[in-house]
């Protein structure tokens, strides 16, 4: 999935004109730092599951976020080939986002509720 969503983002930048190219982000670099602290925090506890289930969804809103701006600057612009592409990668985070939902809410978060 990742590679797919890659893919779609180098099309938009072929689109634009313009070269892709990777940078690393300080908000992801700082919620990856948060999950690392809460593997060290809860190691071995029932609550890491939930906690790192916590982490990524966080990964995934970020995500969200950016794809949200993403669309609405390409409709601004009248990008109208970048927004199926930009939409389909929303739809995966989306996803992605569920799933952890339904991962946190079935497991995760009750094993962590009936160890405290």
């Amino acid at each position: 999935e990742t590679e797919d969503q890659v893919d779609r983002l180098e099309q938009v930048f072929d689109m634009l004109g313009k070269p892709a190219r990777g940078k690393t982000c300080p908000a992801i670099d700082g919620i990856i730092e948060e999950g690392s602290e809460i593997l060290e925090e809860y190691k071995d506890e029932p609550a890491l599951d939930a906690g790192l289930v916590g982490a990524a969804q966080a990964v995934e809103h970020y995500e969200i976020a950016r794809y949200g701006t993403l669309i609405a600057w390409a409709e601004q612009l009248g990008l109208k080939d970048a927004l199926p592409l930009l939409r389909q990668t929303l739809k995966e985070e989306s996803a992605t986002d569920e799933a952890l939902n339904t991962l946190g809410e079935s497991d995760a978060n009750q094993r962590a509720l009936q160890a405290a």
